[in-house]
């Protein structure tokens, strides 16, 4: 593309080294994922958008049913005496639930909480279905979403109400449940490496930022084109915590009453906000091709010359049912300009072109959406040579955003050192494990500790804050 018509071409989407939070807007709205719902602080996703999470959910709900999972709905209304019963648990949500005070014309004789999250209502459903040890595990998830009343609010990475999916499963003992919470912390990170091109650093939380009730929380944290980090997905071991506030026993093996171990696992839209800013550039979205809801686009050339459609359509057709997911770009009232702009903005990874003089000579122009590259194809080669473009583009997209990525994480030994580091990315640090430190960092520095690696090679013995014996390594960033 020539330097005057991309000028022409991006001048609406404000550059990212300019105002990356603008660029994410801009891009957002210009290639119509979503739009800004009547309601305050929450999005319409349009369908170019929902078609990005059905592929995420596609993706996901097929480890959960390979690993054991069954999929269940709970209602959306919890009773606030319901809530209530794990303190630590809703003291956590408590500044973002929203109640339901009214039906009808009658006001309620107890709130209903418009569910922030599901533990209270299964664990209310577990205690009845649980009698004896035969009856686990439980290993229940549901696809809805949920509302937190947010202060502060951008699509995709935090509204009022988000799409997710939360699991929440219950065990005869402690070790199954810990390997529950590892083994869905690995379904994570396989869909967002192998599926999403999303490299993530995956680790245990510290006890001032893991989930409200939980005995221990594991995230996984990726980083975005701004150096900030974006928990990507979360799973927690509850221990028996929710079990015994909410009595949830069996009669063991052995003859006794025993308390379940519980666990609770999920992801939510948040993953498409991370896909647009680890592999988005100033034409718009670059999506991986093992997620795009279009993996291949084929736009005519010179169209209303006899042939060119026809041809199109049967190459659409082979594709198709070579597996791939195409779409011929037929509308007529369009330039092939115009389309080859938009569908750079959209982020469809391959786009095919072909013309009168393509088809004289048995090919296509491909172009492919990670390195703006366009080179020609045989058509009858189209089949076999795209899978391995594809393959290519997809893994490219992976490479580019590790690479980012490790380059931008820096081992510090100081708080100066620590400062400077959480400007462009992530610190690796020694920490002590005291929360006054981790409070201290944050205050000094906006950035909050995202998760302690589980390889705990330590780089020294002193705290990045305190200077006192640290065992702990642990990332910190500014994060979304």
């Amino acid at each position: 593309m020539a330097k005057q018509e991309e000028k022409k071409f991006v001048e609406h989407i404000t550059p990212r080294n300019e105002d990356f939070s603008q660029w994410y807007t801009d891009v957002i709205l210009q290639s119509e994922l979503v739009d800004y719902a009547p309601v305050r602080g929450c999005m319409v996703i349009r369908p170019y958008g929902y078609a990005i999470w059905e592929r995420i959910q596609q993706e996901m709900d097929s480890r959960f049913k390979a690993t054991g999972h069954q999929n269940v709905y709970m209602p959306m209304l919890i009773p606030e005496s319901l809530l209530l019963k794990e303190a630590e648990h809703v003291e956590g949500f408590a500044p973002e639930v929203a109640w339901v005070t009214q039906g009808g014309n009658e006001k309620l004789q107890e709130r209903l909480a418009i569910r922030p999250t599901s533990e209270t209502i299964f664990c209310s459903m577990y205690s009845k279905w649980v009698s004896s040890w035969r009856d686990l595990p439980m290993k229940y998830n549901q696809w809805c979403s949920v509302v937190r009343w947010e202060k502060s609010t951008r699509p995709f990475l935090r509204t009022s109400e988000f799409l997710w999916q939360e699991g929440h499963t219950i065990h005869e003992t402690a070790d199954e449940a810990q390997q529950e919470t590892m083994q869905m912390l690995e379904v994570y990170r396989e869909v967002a490496e192998t599926e999403m091109a999303l490299p993530v650093l995956c680790g245990r939380k510290s006890e001032k930022e893991k989930f409200a009730g939980a005995q221990a929380t594991y995230s996984m944290e990726a980083m975005m084109q701004d150096g900030k980090a974006l928990q990507a997905g979360t799973s927690h071991n509850f221990g028996t915590n929710f079990a015994k506030a909410f009595n949830i026993q069996f009669l063991s093996r052995d003859g006794k009453l025993e308390y379940v171990y519980e666990t609770s696992w999920g992801v939510s839209t948040r993953l498409i906000g991370a896909i647009i800013m680890t592999h988005g550039d100033e034409r718009g979205l670059r999506l991986p091709p093992h997620i795009a809801p279009i993996q291949i686009v084929i736009v005519p050339v010179a169209a209303h010359k006899g042939g060119v459609i026809e041809k199109c359509d049967e190459v659409c057709k082979q594709l198709k049912n070579a597996g791939f997911r195409v779409k011929l770009d037929d509308r007529d009232t369009l330039s092939p300009g115009y389309k080859f702009n938009d569908w750079e903005l959209k982020g469809v990874p391959v786009r095919l072109e072909i013309g009168p003089r393509d088809i004289e000579n048995g090919q296509a122009m491909v172009f492919r959406r990670d390195t703006c590259e366009k080179a020609p194809m045989a058509l009858d080669a189209l089949a076999t040579e795209l899978n391995g473009l594809l393959e290519s583009i997809q893994q490219g997209l992976y490479e580019q955003a590790k690479q980012f990525r490790d380059t931008h994480i820096t081992e510090v030994h100081s708080m100066d050192e620590l400062s400077k580091a959480v400007e462009t990315g992530f610190a690796k640090a020694m920490w002590c494990g005291e929360r006054a430190c981790e409070e201290a960092i944050k205050e000094q520095t906006n950035a909050s500790s995202r998760n302690m690696p589980f390889d705990q090679t330590p780089m020294d013995d002193h705290c990045v804050c305190c200077g006192k014996h640290a065992e702990k390594l642990i990332y910190f960033a500014k994060a979304y």
